[in-house]
């Protein structure tokens, strides 16, 4: 009887110290270690943030006490949030940040990339069960006075690297490791310390994403894609929005299937993208997307885009026989008119007149792409570049019309331009290592928001499934600034996506494969 109950109050124990309801994205939430002050976790749906407390004596020596959110997780994977401690006083050891653990033993072997409340972030690792933690000797301290960091961790496979960056800043690499005995299947989540046995701390951690990235089998060349005998993932993918003021995001749309390229509907209120050949709108907010009536035009693309005076939607879209090519619809739906006789023909961008679009095509048997101004009433082209190499993309006019941005390729690496409307005076607006895509100018003109490609790619492609960056920069040229982390790249923001009032912008992100 004695066994029993023992065996009873074990049990009791266990579930008092995990619990399985969801937090958020999180399936569970525990106290690590029995620390002397239990700890709690909160998810608010509103804002999409996590709010979480945790006492505990210390992460380090041979054995672990903190307040832990987190999920069981197999394969490689990427996790990125953003960190703040509230309240400014606490011991200057008191940890924040990401964990990927074997177990919720307090001595499991772990890898943490860990911020303190006196700046030092570092990443720290226990190899083996019961062995005492390590660190390297080179740590970094950031400012106490920073208002919040983003903290990333990548494992593929056996190796764990952490990457930290402040508000605006690119993610810089802090430490990479190898953790050959971590099995596949590891718990991964947020962590909290107070590093005083005494105290319970509290932090808020916004923008969580756990993105499981592609297979290295994946080829990110659509047309080999098609031909290789094994099967090549398709990820589901999030609907996004973001303030650029502060680089909040909030997830309003998911899907196990894949869809692209937001565009703002002029009134704010709803949201257009294309999956499976058709157009839709959703609410802000979220909701259920409704179709948009294309007519007989059935097969668009992700190259669309809504006219300045907001009464015409252009499409790219193929029919049978032939690539893409622009066409134009009322913005409440209707027959499509095409505007392109030759192609492929993709659409980027809308003069300001509401008379003329921008087009990316190959023209003349020519297998460099260069783009063209097009009257969508006598489909009547003019040329704006005539490279003989590289390439160019994504043109879109200011909304003064002064200037068409635009990326072009004629060095190297991939980086933003722009020209006057007649494809003269042409300068350079980017110079850094990142292949840089689709400049698109905020409606207030004083603002051009990009995404940033890894450098390791072909800068003549902007491929799905990449760590991207969505950025930001003044309209006449400055210092970008980083606004968003991601897992991404075709069909995050191929197309302008600002909202309205010049506050927001929308994109597209991938979240994982569907299970079979």
């Amino acid at each position: 009887m004695r066994k029993i109950l023992l065996i009873v109050l074990l049990c009791w124990h266990e579930t008092a110290f995990s619990q399985t309801e969801a937090v958020g994205i999180f399936t569970h939430h525990a106290n690590i270690g029995k620390p002397k002050m239990a700890g709690s976790s909160r998810y608010e749906p509103a804002t999409q943030t996590y709010y979480i407390k945790g006492g505990g004596d210390n992460i380090w020596f041979n054995r672990d006490e903190f307040q832990y959110l987190y999920n069981q997780m197999k394969g490689d994977f990427i996790l990125t949030a953003s960190f703040e401690f509230i309240g400014q006083k606490g011991n200057a050891h008191r940890k924040i940040g990401w964990m990927i653990r074997e177990s919720a033993d307090e001595a499991a072997a772990s890898m943490n990339a860990v911020v303190h409340g006196d700046g030092l972030t570092v990443m720290q690792w226990r190899p083996l069960r019961g062995a005492y933690m390590r660190d390297p000797e080179d740590e970094i301290f950031y400012a106490k006075q920073t208002v919040f960091q983003t903290v990333q961790v990548e494992r593929i496979g056996k190796k764990i690297t952490m990457r930290v960056a402040n508000w605006g800043e690119p993610l810089q690499e802090i430490g990479s490791r190898d953790m050959p005995d971590m099995p596949d299947a590891v718990l991964a989540g947020l962590f909290i310390c107070s590093h005083d046995s005494n105290v319970v701390e509290e932090a808020k951690i916004w923008n969580v994403r756990i993105d499981k990235p592609v297979p290295s089998t994946y080829h990110p060349n659509p047309q080999i894609r098609k031909n290789l005998p094994a099967r090549q993932p398709v990820l589901g993918c999030r609907l996004e929005t973001i303030t650029v003021l502060d680089g909040k995001r909030n997830v309003i749309h998911e899907s196990k299937t894949r869809f692209e390229a937001p565009n703002w509907m002029p009134d704010g209120k709803k949201l257009l993208f294309n999956e499976g050949g058709a157009l839709y709108t959703i609410p802000v907010e979220g909701g259920t997307p409704e179709k948009l009536n294309t007519g007989d035009v059935t097969r668009n693309n992700n190259d669309h885009g809504i006219s300045f005076n907001n009464k015409l939607l252009a499409i790219s879209s193929s029919r049978e026989g032939t690539s893409s090519q622009v066409y134009v619809v009322p913005l409440q739906g209707g027959q499509p008119k095409l505007v392109t006789q030759e192609h492929p023909s993709y659409w980027h961008g809308w003069a300001p007149n509401n008379k003329e679009v921008t087009v990316v095509g190959l023209r003349k048997g020519s297998k460099i792409y260069n783009l063209y101004k097009v009257d969508i009433n006598t489909g009547k082209e003019t040329a704006l570049t005539s490279n003989t190499s590289g390439h160019v993309d994504g043109p879109e006019y200011s909304p003064d019309g002064k200037y068409i941005y635009y990326n072009a390729n004629p060095t190297g690496t991939m980086q933003l331009w722009r020209m006057k409307p007649d494809g003269t005076g042409k300068e350079q607006l980017t110079f850094d290592e990142y292949h840089n895509w689709f400049p698109h100018i905020s409606p207030d003109g004083k603002w051009i928001a990009y995404i940033s490609f890894p450098t390791d790619i072909d800068p003549n492609s902007h491929p799905s499934y990449q760590r991207v960056t969505l950025r930001l920069m003044p309209a006449g040229g400055g210092a970008p600034r980083v606004i968003a982390y991601l897992y991404g790249g075709q069909g995050t923001i191929n197309v302008n996506s600002w909202s309205p009032d010049s506050k927001s912008i929308a994109f597209v992100s991938n979240s994982e494969a569907e299970e079979k």
